[in-house]
């Protein structure tokens, strides 16, 4: 996913003429832009999970895309990680297209925030542990990362949806294993 982040992000650099910061129109056709969403742009749904404002931007959230990622890939099979990503990013997009319709927002944050909010809960679960300890640690982290120009409705759409995500991931497998031991 990091690779498709950075591909992507070198493709809006070359429409901006600019590798620093993304050029406004292009943010506009391939950003969320929840005015053109509502219009009928269906897919800056997606697409905006991939476009970043610029280079500081880009590397926030790349940065913890490793860290995260790379736990989620030691849990997950490739398709779970993908299903997390996508229906996290897209889960904080759509709570960002109804609790804020005037907003206009880019980035991976909310996929990201699914990914930690996957993992988190998943080890918690698994290993036997309350999940009030998850969920803690998850808002700590949300209200953390709070600030000007954050699109927090993206990052606590897709923590919520990771949440949730892990906590079926962990209770389905530790079923199967419970059953297993049965026989």
């Amino acid at each position: 996913m990091i690779t498709v982040n950075l591909a992507v992000y070198a493709y809006t650099s070359i429409l901006s003429g600019n590798f620093i910061e993304t050029d406004f129109k292009v943010l506009a056709r391939l950003g969320q832009v929840n005015l053109y969403v509502m219009n009928g742009w269906y897919w800056q749904l997606l697409t905006s999970m991939f476009v970043h404002v610029n280079i500081i931007h880009l590397f926030g959230n790349m940065f913890f895309l490793l860290i995260f990622g790379f736990r989620a890939e030691e849990i997950f099979s490739p398709e779970e990680f993908f299903f997390i990503y996508f229906i996290s990013g897209l889960s904080g997009n759509l709570l960002t297209l109804l609790m804020h319709p005037l907003t206009i927002s880019a980035g991976a944050s909310g996929a990201i925030f699914g990914i930690f909010g996957a993992c988190v809960i998943y080890l918690r679960k698994t290993f036997g542990q309350s999940i009030m300890g998850a969920l803690m640690f998850s808002f700590l982290l949300l209200m953390i990362t709070a600030g000007r120009g954050v699109n927090i409705l993206a990052h606590f759409g897709g923590l919520v949806a990771g949440l949730i995500i892990g906590y079926v991931l962990a209770k389905s497998r530790k079923t199967r294993l419970d059953k297993a031991s049965i026989i």
